[in-house]
């Protein structure tokens, strides 16, 4: 059935006004993407880290002009389709494969970090938010948690100056932790698949945690994966119960009166990728695809966000703030350690 032409030329318009107003900051945000990710593949350096340095250095960008309502755009829009995607990359299957203790080894650490970062968050004088968002991204997944996390958080004047603050600092630390984890499970005398555990459940970023567990062998990087993908699998969960508890409290995502929604519609497509793909519906390619898009976006909103938050607002968020995000990847590192331990 042809559309008619009104209809076409109607929607030709919004279409024409919708790209005129976004294209521009989609555009900056996108290339930095491809840049950032050029310079991790030839320079071995953190793609989410050169995404966020570059944005950072492109800040005025997000100040005033023709680039202010993409970025908005990729800042948000785009950084939820991202955490969407992710729910391709996982499966039921994944996670029976390493047993019942240890599934609740892990499982115990995320809630714990949790727990721990919020407790942290009170006793130096600092606000819940920024406990959910550290707390959140160093138990799960790293800078993906923390943008996802970050949005179902009620807004305020430092959302943006945290979200960024916390990617920083999560992508810093895994870096480091890539290279002096591996050192340290030798000293404790650790084998592959203990230190496969403990890699793939303390390092916050993915891409850290393949790099360290494939650098010890191919036992290792194989379990660190895996162990690091039962960690991803709890963003959701982890996601819907902080929007439901926000909810409950009468927060509002925008700073209106009204409440978020009871489930976020991006954990939504998460949880429904993850079903589907449990099923072994979802083609290898697809699923491929799916994840390759998901990592774009992810590092072209991590680029706005860099954007839109200035240094200097950044280095504003204290001391206090560095001491809880450094204490909790102690506290998970020490708690995964403890527990390898005990179940040995």
């Amino acid at each position: 059935m042809a559309i008619p032409s009104a209809f076409r030329g109607v929607l030709f318009d919004r279409l024409s006004h919708f790209a005129g107003g976004v294209g521009p900051g989609f555009a900056v945000s996108l290339v930095l993407a491809v840049t950032a990710q050029f310079l991790s593949e030839h320079y071995g350096a953190p793609a989410m880290l050169m995404a966020l340095l570059l944005g950072i250095a492109f800040h005025f960008l997000a100040e005033e002009g023709r680039c202010v309502q993409g970025i908005e755009f990729s800042a948000k829009m785009v950084l939820r389709i991202g955490v969407a995607l992710l729910g391709a990359r996982i499966s039921l299957e994944l996670l029976v494969g390493l047993g019942p203790e240890l599934i609740a080894l892990v499982v115990l650490g995320v809630v714990f970090t949790i727990i721990f970062g919020f407790l942290g968050s009170k006793l130096l004088g600092r606000g819940w938010r920024l406990a959910l968002l550290t707390g959140g991204s160093v138990a799960i997944c790293g800078a993906s948690a923390a943008m996802a996390i970050a949005a179902v958080l009620p807004k305020n004047e430092h959302s943006e100056r945290n979200l960024l603050f916390t990617v920083l600092s999560v992508t810093v630390l895994s870096t480091v932790a890539m290279i002096a984890y591996p050192i340290i499970t030798q000293i404790l005398e650790l084998d592959h698949r203990a230190t496969g555990v403990f890699l793939g459940g303390t390092i916050h970023d993915v891409a850290q945690v393949v790099g360290a567990g494939f650098s010890v062998s191919e036992e290792t990087g194989e379990t660190a994966t895996l162990v690091k993908l039962i960690r991803v699998t709890m963003l959701a969960p982890v996601v819907l119960v902080f929007s439901l508890a926000i909810r409950a409290m009468g927060q509002s995502g925008d700073g209106e009166s009204k409440r978020p929604p009871l489930i976020p519609g991006f954990v939504l497509v998460f949880l429904a990728l993850a079903t589907i793909n449990s099923f072994g519906v979802i083609p290898e390619v697809v699923a491929t695809a799916l994840g390759d898009v998901s990592r774009w976006a992810l590092l072209a909103a991590i680029a706005a966000v860099g954007m839109k938050t200035s240094l200097r607002r950044m280095l504003d968020v204290g001391g206090q703030a560095i001491a809880l995000i450094v204490g909790e990847t102690l506290f998970i590192a020490a708690f995964i350690l403890i527990g390898i331990k005990l179940l040995a």
